[in-house]
């Protein structure tokens, strides 16, 4: 079976790692330049992946002492992230196969205009759009938007199933041949053909139709990363690729048959949810090289600046406790899946929450996969094997060079086994996902 890969960004100076920006390797305050994005999506093209996506948030980290100063002095996940849609859009005219993906909050946004902006990026990029659909979780982005509180977990689910019940309405309100571009008879459109959605609901009222014809997709490939109950249930539901975080081969099994003997219940097969677990790869000519890259990230770590973006995932401000202590038995409101994992980490290694903040800055808690090009496909194509997943999300130590060790050394091993792609086929990212 050929795996699937995912590239993960974020448009700032972060991504799992928060040391990124000051690796040695990194290419300071080029996050804040067009080409810097442009050269990491030609070297994944180059690679071959599914696509890339850019995480993202609407606040900067506020949780951690109440206040911003900590995340914005010493450069947390959430002290930079520029709005990814408009770099999509520059990215689609200098690729031509990858599959283009953006962060977009249900909880934030409107489905109107959510629905525009992915059928333009869809129109404009020949079918390779995709969107990551998030809750949001934190007090900050709720500040932000005139809410005295983030709205409660499965409140937060219930908004995004009517949300995503309207987009694709939207999606579906031009039909495939509604537009006819007749010019010597003047008709535009077959009126017949395009449809108001007349929506309302708990949530939203929308009249519809989208302004937009019918584009490649149909609508975005839909990414979706929930891990609690209620979260995998949305998952089930409407994604298309799940990317999750899971630190070992048993949690991912465990992740991956949970997610989908989900799928059954809402009219969908297993087969039509790509699980993408996060890896964070060191590759070098030898085993030692590859350990001193390892090393050389991790001696940048800050544990507090781990605890800054915690504290924002989490929704729960972690300065008011003490450092060499157990995390405990704390309740969160932010990623409950995600804080659930951190506490049975905590427990099995008997971990502090300084030893926390540490693992959090070095990559949220996505492993890190230390080898030759042999030793990291030998290892990818063993998780595969073993039912942990579908593929893989990339994600880097350094940038904008991080990913050229993975393309240039691994994925050819890959592609000696037939684990991999060697070209593009399939004319959208849709395409892409079922070969």
């Amino acid at each position: 079976m050929q795996m699937h890969l995912a590239a993960f960004l974020i448009a700032g100076n972060a991504a799992h790692s928060q040391v990124l920006w000051r690796h040695p390797a990194s290419q300071s305050g080029g996050f804040l330049k067009l080409d810097y994005y442009t050269n990491i999506a030609r070297t994944l093209e180059r690679g071959k992946f599914d696509l890339l996506f850019f995480a993202d948030r609407l606040a900067i980290s506020t949780r951690f002492g109440g206040d911003h100063r900590y995340g914005v002095a010493h450069g947390d996940q959430d002290a930079t992230r520029m709005d990814p849609l408009p770099i999509l859009g520059a990215l689609a005219a200098v690729t031509s196969h990858i599959g283009l993906g953006a962060t977009r909050s249900t909880t934030y946004s409107q489905p109107y205009s959510l629905a525009r902006e992915f059928s333009t990026l869809d129109h404009l990029s020949d079918g390779r759009a995709s969107w990551n659909v998030v809750t949001s979780v934190n007090q900050g982005e709720a500040d932000n938007f005139g809410l005295r509180e983030t709205l409660g977990h499965d409140a937060r689910y219930d908004r995004a199933d009517e949300f995503l019940e309207v987009t694709h309405k939207l999606w579906g309100s031009w039909g495939e041949d509604a537009l006819l571009l007749e010019v010597n008879s003047g008709r535009y459109a077959d009126p017949d053909l395009v449809s108001a959605i007349d929506h309302q609901g708990a949530h939203f009222t929308v009249r519809g139709p989208l302004n937009i014809p019918a584009s490649p997709q149909r609508g975005p490939v839909i990414i979706q990363a929930g891990s609690s109950h209620r979260g995998q249930d949305f998952a089930a539901r409407w994604a298309e690729v799940v990317f999750t975080i899971q630190p070992d081969l048993a949690r991912m099994q465990r992740f991956y048959n949970d997610l989908k003997s989900r799928t059954p219940k809402f009219g969908r097969a297993p087969q039509d949810i790509k699980v993408l677990t996060a890896i964070m790869p060191f590759v070098g000519e030898t085993i030692g090289e590859a350990e001193e890259k390892r090393a050389q990230h991790n001696a940048l770590v800050d544990p507090i600046v781990g605890l800054s973006t915690l504290s924002s995932h989490m929704n729960v401000d972690f300065s008011a406790y003490p450092l060499d202590a157990p995390i405990g038995d704390l309740q969160v409101a932010g990623m409950q899946g995600l804080f659930s994992l951190i506490r049975e980490i905590s427990a099995e290694q008997k971990l502090t929450l300084a030893d926390i903040g540490r693992l959090y800055a070095t990559g949220v808690l996505v492993p890190q996969i230390v080898g030759t090009a042999s030793d990291i496909a030998d290892w990818m194509g063993h998780i595969i094997a073993e039912g942990g997943a579908d593929g893989f999300v990339i994600t880097p130590a350094h940038l904008p060079d991080g990913f050229d060790d993975f393309v240039d050394q691994v994925i050819p091993e890959l592609q000696r086994r037939g684990q991999f792609r060697l070209e593009y086929e399939g004319a959208t990212l849709r395409s892409y996902l079922k070969n």
